[in-house]
C-alpha cells in the first residue's frame, strides 16, 4: 500500500483549481489534466474500462473475483478540483519525517506555521510523518488525500486477488469545491448500489449527516440619477445593500458565531453600482425547516429595509443546493454498519459525526446512490496551513481495502 505517498506528492503537482464563476463544465479544463492521467494509470493496472467522458468525469470497473453474484455494487469517490480559495497553482509538496511536535515553519512564507494548539487534531501526529506545502499555496489534500487512497487501494486490490470482493466502482469527479461536482454524473452508467466518498478529516471519522445547504441571490433596483441633482430622487442600490448586511446579527446566525448543529445565514459576494447591486449568500442547516426559516429572516430584512426606499424593489431567488444525507442513510443502515466494521478491521476506533457542509456524497445520496463520507486525513483545507499524514493516508488505503471484503462476506 505504500504507493499513496508517490502519489499523492505527484497528484497536488497538477493544478486543478476549480473557478466559481465559470460557465464551462469542468469550470477549468486544467482538471482534465489529472483526471486524464488517473484514467491512464487505471488502464496500466489493468482497469480495461477506465477513461475520462466528455464531462471530466473518470470512470473505472474493478471486476469482482468472487464466486457469489449477489454482491452489491459499491462505488469509491473522490474529486479532483482543489478550492477556489487559495492558489493551488506550483504546489510544492514537503515531508516532515518522523515530526517531533515543534512549530513547522512553511519555506516560502515564514509566517505560515503549524502549530500544535492552533491546528486541530495536529497534537495526535508526533512521530509521524507530515505532508505540507510550502507556504504560498493550498496542499491540496482536499482531495487528492481521497483521490491517492482510492489509486493506492486499487492497486493493493488488483495485485492482491486472494482479498474478495464485488464489483467495485470508481468515480472520480471535478467541481466539488464549487458545488457542481455531480451536475453531469451519469449513475446508470456507473451502475452502483452504494458508495462512499472519500472527502473526510480526522482518521477513523465517518461521516453520515451533512448540512443541508440552499444560495440566496438578492438583485437590487434602486433609482439612479446625477449625483448633482439627486436630491430627493436618488435611491442608491449599493447603499440598500448595505443596509441589508448590516442588520445581520453579530452575534449569532454567522459562520463565526456558530458551531455543532446550529445553521448560519453567510453573505459571499456582493457586487453591482448606484442603479443595481446584487447580495450572494449561502445558507447552511441540518434541517430543511431550519433553512427556511433562516430564509424567512433574511428576506424579513430585505423587506424592512426597503421600507425606508419607496421607489425601489428587489427580488429575492433561493436556489437549493444539496439536503442533508442522513434523510437517505438512515433507510440504508448496511452502507453505514459495514463502514463501522472495516475501520474496526483496521485497527481503528470509529467516530460518527456530522459535517458542517457537504460533499459529493450528500448530492449522489438523494439522486439514488447512498453515499456516506469517510476518512481521507485532510486537515485545514482552504489554507495554507493545509496538512495530511501519511500514516492517516495509508491507514484510509486500509480502510477502502477492508471495505471492499466486507460486502462480499456480507
Amino acid at each position: 500500500m505504500s504507493s499513496v505517498l508517490e502519489r499523492f506528492l505527484r497528484y497536488v503537482q497538477i493544478d486543478t483549481q476549480s473557478d466559481p464563476n465559470s460557465e464551462t463544465f469542468p469550470s477549468t479544463a486544467k482538471q482534465r489534466n489529472l483526471s486524464n492521467l488517473l484514467a491512464e494509470e487505471l488502464r496500466a493496472l489493468g482497469v480495461a474500462d477506465a477513461h475520462v467522458d466528455e464531462h471530466g468525469y473518470v470512470y473505472a470497473t474493478i471486476p469482482s473475483n468472487s464466486e457469489r453474484m449477489d454482491i452489491p455494487v459499491i462505488c469509491f469517490c473522490s474529486h479532483v478540483d482543489t478550492s477556489p480559495d487559495v492558489t493551488g497553482e506550483h504546489v510544492k509538496p514537503i515531508v516532515h519525517r518522523n515530526w517531533d511536535g515543534s512549530d513547522i515553519v512553511l519555506p516560502d512564507d515564514h509566517s505560515q506555521v503549524l502549530r500544535v494548539g492552533d491546528l486541530h487534531d495536529l497534537d495526535q501526529q508526533i512521530g509521524n510523518d507530515i505532508v505540507t506545502a510550502s507556504g504560498t499555496t493550498l496542499l491540496g489534500a482536499d482531495n487528492k488525500a481521497g483521490v491517492a487512497e482510492i489509486m493506492a487501494a486499487a492497486e493493493h486490490l488488483l495485485a492482491n486477488p486472494q482479498i474478495k470482493h464485488g464489483d467495485i466502482k470508481i468515480l472520480f469527479t471535478p467541481d466539488e469545491e464549487v458545488g457542481r461536482g455531480t451536475e453531469k454524473v451519469d449513475l446508470q452508467k456507473l451502475g452502483a448500489d452504494f458508495g462512499y466518498t472519500v472527502d473526510g478529516e480526522a482518521i477513523g471519522t465517518l461521516e453520515d449527516e451533512t448540512f443541508s445547504a440552499d444560495g440566496v441571490k438578492i438583485t437590487i433596483h434602486g433609482v439612479s440619477t446625477h449625483p448633482g441633482y439627486a436630491i430627493g430622487k436618488l435611491e442608491n442600490a449599493l447603499k440598500i445593500a448595505a443596509e441589508i448586511l448590516a442588520k445581520l446579527p453579530k452575534d449569532r446566525l454567522s459562520p463565526e458565531t456558530t458551531q455543532d448543529k446550529e445553521g448560519f445565514i453567510h453573505p459571499v459576494q456582493m457586487e453591482g453600482i448606484q442603479e443595481k447591486a446584487v447580495l450572494s449568500f449561502i445558507i447552511r442547516d441540518f434541517t430543511v425547516a431550519g433553512l427556511h426559516e433562516k430564509e424567512a429572516f433574511l428576506k424579513g430584512i430585505m423587506e424592512d429595509v426597503l421600507q425606508g426606499y419607496p421607489n425601489s424593489s428587489a427580488e429575492f431567488k433561493v436556489q437549493e443546493q444539496y439536503r442533508n444525507m442522513k434523510e437517505v442513510l438512515d433507510q440504508h443502515p448496511e452502507v453505514i454498519q459495514h463502514a463501522l466494521e472495516a475501520m474496526k478491521r483496521a485497527g481503528l476506533t470509529p467516530i460518527q459525526r456530522s459535517i458542517r457542509g457537504g460533499t459529493d456524497g450528500s448530492r449522489l445520496s438523494f439522486m439514488g446512490l447512498p453515499c456516506p463520507n469517510i476518512f481521507a486525513g485532510e486537515h485545514a483545507f482552504h489554507s495554507k496551513l493545509e496538512w495530511v499524514s501519511v500514516q492517516d493516508m495509508e491507514k484510509a488505503v486500509e480502510v477502502i481495502v477492508s471495505l471492499a471484503a466486507v460486502w462480499e462476506e456480507k
